[in-house]
């Protein structure tokens, strides 16, 4: 460790730089500095040594080249208690260079735009920056190494503690944050760069696709107590996702927590009305919409089936009140997840100790635009997200009568929660007092029919008078009769079976009303 006497800086982001700088004036920190940098911290009175001027070689090509020169990497890399090392530096005249502060252009803004002239694209690849910052990190021991504002206040303060000095332990956690950054720098400018044709134009999936993500926490164990995990999170940051989620009290939350509070705001995610979902090893076992009262809405949820919604994950789209939590506590539950509890709901809550609260603000995940990304043995599956938001009502009618106002509300239900129940997927539902509710689940099975039997089976009140969703379309009519017997009296499910017309005349025959969406919803 060596106090701090001369500090290197060039940023594209100058949030805080200008307060930074001052500071480290403050304690007698020689600051060597480029361009518009040098030109904000001269502005904002502080003596600056341009980089020309200590290099004795100008900018030039535009600023392409300013940092690539001996005099600063030799500053850089030189390492201090090597004896050779330091004659090279008073041969060569070099100023040991203590510090660096350096972020890089903003190459992956600049590519967000989808419209980006690719000769933007490549001015906005940084050379210096992630030169420097390598070269720092590499000689940590010697060199401390700033490329996250978030960072500055940490390490003045360790420098006011300690005379200017930065510890090595510190200088190696940020060497480490330095090449998590150049990773993800170097893994967007591939990813565009393959992203590109012959033509120069965007296709969606680059030829080299490179991802970085941050552990979270390890994990007890994974799906299994013989499978060791891990929680790992994007680099970016989206507010309604587990990762996001702030804990508020129960134990950490396990493997198959995670996938099925996931689940459960996926599915909590498809409503704007107040709704409530209950997930049981992925699949939807309880989900109601609409209502006055959250505590009905909840209730309505739990009893489409009470057994599976034991040791269940609850997710509901509006702050939990004090009834709310009196009827969570009535079950056995993991995880409650909403946008918000009330004090009366977190101390009844509090009651059981080991339940999971979160709190995840309602709205769209937020990674919409990315890769729904599947790991097989030697490879990786990626596909867009399922996320378009299509209403029932944009279907076509294709049946002789057209549904009822409560059976669009229904269907409605049905066609938003079948997406997220394993294939092939068969899910009924009936408004009861103005409030949707799932009555039965049939899913993950081979055959569709044993879908519509096992959804049939499954419900706990009549399935007369309910309407029925089926993620794909019928190949036989044998689904539709299943349904006819169970008294559907509506139906919403993708078309384009070559046996269409023998399924609509089955719902003709019956006075089923039948809507085709034209999309289709597998969930392997």
């Amino acid at each position: 460790m060596s106090k701090i006497k001369t500090a290197l800086i060039s940023v594209s982001d100058k949030s805080g730089l200008l307060e930074f700088a001052k500071k480290l004036a403050s304690m007698d920190v020689k600051l060597i500095s480029t361009g518009g940098t040098a030109k904000l911290l001269g502005d904002g009175g502080l003596d600056v040594t341009d980089i020309s001027q200590y290099t004795g070689f100008p900018e030039m090509m535009d600023g392409r080249l300013k940092t690539l020169h001996p005099k600063v990497h030799g500053g850089l890399l030189a390492i201090r208690d090597n004896d050779k090392h330091m004659e090279k530096i008073k041969e060569h005249d070099m100023t040991l260079i203590d510090m660096v502060v350096v972020n890089l252009y903003p190459f992956e803004k600049t590519v967000a735009n989808p419209d980006v002239k690719i000769s933007d694209a490549i001015e906005n690849i940084d050379i210096g920056g992630p030169t420097m910052i390598r070269a720092a990190a590499k000689n940590h021991k010697f060199v401390t190494v700033i490329e996250d504002p978030a960072d500055y206040d940490k390490i003045l303060a360790e420098m006011e503690k300690n005379d200017g000095v930065v510890s090595e332990s510190t200088n190696f956690e940020l060497a480490k944050k330095v090449f998590v950054r150049t990773a993800a720098y170097d893994g967007a400018i591939s990813n565009f760069l393959t992203s590109l044709d012959e033509n120069n134009k965007r296709v969606r999936f680059p030829e080299s696709l490179t991802l970085q993500f941050q552990k979270v926490q390890p994990l007890r164990y994974g799906e299994n107590p013989h499978q060791k995990a891990v929680f790992y999170k994007d680099n970016e940051d989206y507010p309604s996702t587990v990762p996001a989620a702030q804990v508020l009290q129960g134990k950490e939350l396990s493997y198959n927590n995670i996938m099925d509070t996931d689940a459960a705001m996926d599915v909590v995610r498809e409503f704007d009305e107040m709704a409530v979902v209950i997930i049981k090893h992925a699949n939807p076992c309880g989900v109601s919409v609409g209502g006055e009262k959250l505590v009905d809405t909840y209730k309505k949820a739990r009893e489409t089936d009470p057994a599976s919604a034991f040791g269940g994950i609850v997710a509901l789209n509006r702050e939990v009140d004090q009834d709310t939590a009196e009827a969570l506590v009535e079950t056995f539950l993991e995880v409650v997840v909403a946008p918000g509890f009330s004090k009366e709901a977190r101390d009844i809550l509090a009651s059981k100790k080991n339940l999971r609260l979160l709190i995840v603000p309602t709205g769209a995940a937020g990674d919409e635009d990315g890769f729904n990304i599947r790991r097989v043995h030697g490879g990786i599956l990626v596909q867009d997200w399922d996320a378009i938001d299509m209403g029932v009502r944009e279907a076509k009618v294709a049946t002789k009568r057209a549904p009822t106002e409560d059976e669009w509300k229904a269907l409605e239900l049905v066609w938003r929660v079948t997406k997220h129940v394993k294939s092939n997927a068969i899910v009924f539902a009936r408004i009861d007092n103005n409030i949707g509710q799932l009555v039965g689940v049939g899913g993950g099975q081979m055959s569709r029919v044993d879908s519509v039997n096992i959804a049939k089976m499954k419900s706990l009140f009549p399935t007369k008078g309910c309407v029925m969703g089926s993620d794909a379309f019928f190949p036989q009519t044998d689904g539709v009769e299943a349904a006819v017997k169970a008294g559907i009296t509506a139906i919403v499910h993708p078309g384009g079976s070559i046996k269409d017309d023998e399924a609509i005349k089955v719902a003709d025959d019956n006075d089923i009303a039948m809507v085709f969406t034209g999309r289709r919803h597998f969930r392997h």
